[in-house]
């Protein structure tokens, strides 16, 4: 009984060389409604889903990747961008679009007025290929659930396919990157168009103003999506 007395003792000193002043709370605190505290449920879907799949083997590149690149941005984006597969700097870095080619997708998005923190990017495939080789059937079909997991979480209203062979892996058609573009595709319930992805107009900067073209179509799309003044 005397050790509980002691204890009650310490609790009691602690508490008043703390916080000083009675223990007790006074009435008009206690009335008062409890601080409501928002919460974004989208992001912690997010982050559970990102945990449970971050250890995946369900494909050979499991087994060879650096970093699981599950995808990053707002996870409440009304714009979401796909890619195909991470390359040697997002493996390295476990995050999507790093790099010369990054840079110019965030110079594109600040050019109609949006920026990573908007938008989310992601990729069909979550770890890098060999050489960044095309991906193979099996892997896609080990990792594409995740994207669409991904997509009924954040429930964008527009997706956007970088690159030929993102929307190829998605619409599963073998048609060209020309073909594709200007047209507005379903993809598992919400909207998507194609253009070209930021590397490639590293590679050829000729493709830069339809690319351009294209992007102020997807800001026009966006904008009418999320009731924006045009």
């Amino acid at each position: 009984m005397s050790d509980n007395k002691d204890q009650i003792r310490t609790f009691v000193k602690e508490e008043l060389e703390i916080f000083g002043g009675p223990l007790y709370m006074p009435e008009s605190q206690a009335e008062q409604e409890p601080e409501t505290i928002q919460v974004n449920t989208d992001n912690h879907k997010l982050t559970s889903f990102n945990s449970e799949i971050h250890n995946c083997l369900n494909c050979p590149l499991g087994a060879s990747r650096t970093k699981f690149v599950f995808g990053s941005g707002n996870p409440d984006a009304d714009l979401m961008f796909v890619g195909e597969a991470p390359g040697e700097r997002e493996d390295l870095a476990g995050i999507p679009f790093v790099g010369r080619a990054g840079k110019l997708l965030d110079d594109i998005l600040k050019a109609i007025d949006l920026n990573r923190e908007d938008v989310y990017i992601a990729n069909v495939l979550k770890c890098r290929t060999p050489n960044n080789r095309d991906p193979k059937k099996e892997e896609i079909e080990a990792c594409e659930p995740y994207l669409i997991k991904q997509i009924e979480i954040i429930k964008p209203k527009l997706l956007v396919a970088l690159g030929r062979i993102s929307a190829m892996t998605l619409l599963r058609t073998k048609d060209s990157l020309t073909a594709m573009r200007g047209q507005v595709f379903d993809y598992h319930g919400t909207d998507m168009v194609v253009t070209y992805h930021p590397a490639a107009l590293l590679r050829n900067p000729n493709w830069k103003r339809p690319a351009w073209e294209d992007f102020k179509k997807i800001r026009e799309m966006y904008r009418g999506n999320t009731g924006e003044a045009t």
